[in-house]
């Protein structure tokens, strides 16, 4: 058997077997295997067969593509980031020394991740002007992570796919089918009739600061008249999320995030938010669309009433055993780099602390409005992508008021990109991608004349009698 071929799983299978609280002797057992054998697996001297992935899967109920994706370069990237705050300048760690480490101690990253964060967040609360030490909410919050940061590590753990709200959903929207209603309507009258919470939508001059509120006293949803059809019907979706799933949403919350706090209560939102999504475009169906329309995300919006983000952000979540989507990516960035959202069903090694590269062309979209752009990229580890972008608008706005604007990009690695409706009439054996990195601080591409910071793990070269094309030279070695 070919080298590259084999299937070498230690990492995960390791991860797998603790999260069971099993030991060596017991899944050995199980799977029908010496735990010498098992032991060698783990530790990455032996290839994972076809026949040990199917008692895995039967054994465990997992889905044997699961073990097939490779998440060592994403995880490598993250850590690679994190020893290149100058925290660690003085003890450089070399990329070969950070990938044995994700290979052999899986458990001892997310350690040293989460530590990082922390460090990140105390240092964060020591620079800004802070109440005195005896605010007890400072004192309890300070030394935890960021908790926006914190939820999106819980949500990529999980992939991003949720199987009790998505089958909560599905069931539901056929419920609100049968009455021959919009989805919007429909939502509405389950609302009243089931809960007695009235939908009503307000004008500007009532709700000048927000788009959506819940009046608690009055049992009333109240939605700006500046909410698009697609964002009123998602608003009342993730009422009634709320309404119907609380106990589901808490115990979800609960079990990834058993410290409550402001994490939790963002968890929390994000499942509503996941719901509304499921309920608009329930599993199923959607998933059947996005296969039989080559993922044409614009098509997909008009047959399920929904945006170009909401679909996009729903075909970030097609996990399902049995009924799996393109493993997408999703990134929202603003006209100044800012990275607002970030999803990923797949292995993209998303930059924790910074925005994106601009050689993507997501930032160029801005001078397209409206239009979905294309590019193949290439990341310093050669893996190859395809995205797609296009800007998004989050709502209505009144003259004279700031028309914020987003760009949404979403991609997937570029063996998947033939399904794709926009890479028809491509040669992608053939296509040229555009070299981009994670970002600055972390690329260690030469002569880049983007680049806005020399990476910090490569000593700075000043020399007076030279200007090159980039304005940062640097030691590659």
């Amino acid at each position: 058997m070919d080298e590259s071929r084999k299937l070498f799983v230690g990492p995960r299978l390791k991860r797998l077997r603790r999260e069971l609280n099993m030991s060596q002797s017991r899944m050995a057992e199980e799977l029908g295997l010496s735990p010498s054998y098992l032991n060698l697996m783990e530790r990455n001297q032996r290839p994972i067969t076809a026949q040990v992935l199917i008692r895995l899967a039967h054994a465990y109920q997992l889905d044997p593509r699961e073990f097939a994706n490779d998440d060592h370069e994403r995880t490598v990237s993250e850590l690679e980031e994190v020893f290149a705050d100058p925290l660690f300048r003085s003890t450089p760690v070399a990329r070969l020394e950070l990938r044995e480490t994700v290979e052999s101690a899986p458990s001892l990253v997310d350690a040293i991740n989460r530590l990082y964060r922390a460090y990140q967040a105390l240092r964060g609360a020591r620079e800004a002007v802070t109440p005195s030490l005896s605010d007890r909410d400072r004192a309890e919050d300070a030394p935890q992570v960021n908790p926006v940061d914190r939820v999106r590590e819980l949500i990529h753990e999980a992939r991003n796919h949720f199987a009790e709200l998505d089958e909560a959903a599905e069931a539901l929207a056929s419920d609100l089918a049968l009455t021959g209603h919009e989805p919007f309507f429909a939502i509405a009258e389950r609302l009243h009739a089931r809960h007695g919470i009235r939908v009503r939508v307000m004008p500007i001059d009532v709700m000048p600061d927000s788009l959506r509120r819940y009046d608690h006293h009055r049992r009333q949803l109240l939605i700006s008249e500046l909410v698009d059809p697609s964002g009123r019907t998602f608003q009342a979706a993730y009422q009634l999320a709320f309404a119907e799933m609380r106990e589901t949403i808490d115990a979800l919350a609960i079990r990834l995030e058993p410290v409550d706090g402001p994490a939790r209560r963002l968890l929390r939102v994000s499942f509503g938010n996941y719901f509304a999504g499921a309920l608009m475009m329930p599993y199923g169906r959607f998933h059947a669309a996005a296969e039989a329309l080559g993922y044409d995300v614009e098509v997909l919006g008009a047959r399920f009433g929904a945006s170009f983000e909401q679909v996009a952000h729903r075909l970030t979540t097609l996990a399902r055993p049995g009924a799996r989507g393109i493993p997408f990516f999703l990134v929202r960035v603003d006209s100044a780099g800012n990275v607002s959202k970030r999803f990923s069903s797949g292995r993209f090694p998303f930059s924790q602390f910074g925005g994106t590269c601009p050689l993507w062309n997501l930032h160029s979209t801005f001078r397209t409005p409206g239009q979905v752009a294309t590019q193949v990229i290439e990341l310093p580890d050669s893996s190859r992508w395809f995205s797609i972008a296009r800007t998004v608008k989050r709502a209505f706005n009144p003259w004279g008021a700031p028309d914020p604007q987003f760009v949404v990009g979403l991609g997937c690695e570029l063996k998947y990109a033939h399904r794709l409706v926009y890479a028809r009439g491509l040669d992608l054996s053939s296509a040229d991608a555009t070299p981009i990195g994670i970002n600055c601080r972390l690329c260690e591409r030469a002569a880049c004349p983007q680049r806005a910071a020399p990476p910090l793990m490569h000593a700075l070269i000043v020399d007076e009698m030279k200007r090159g094309v980039s304005p940062f030279e640097f030691d590659a070695t």
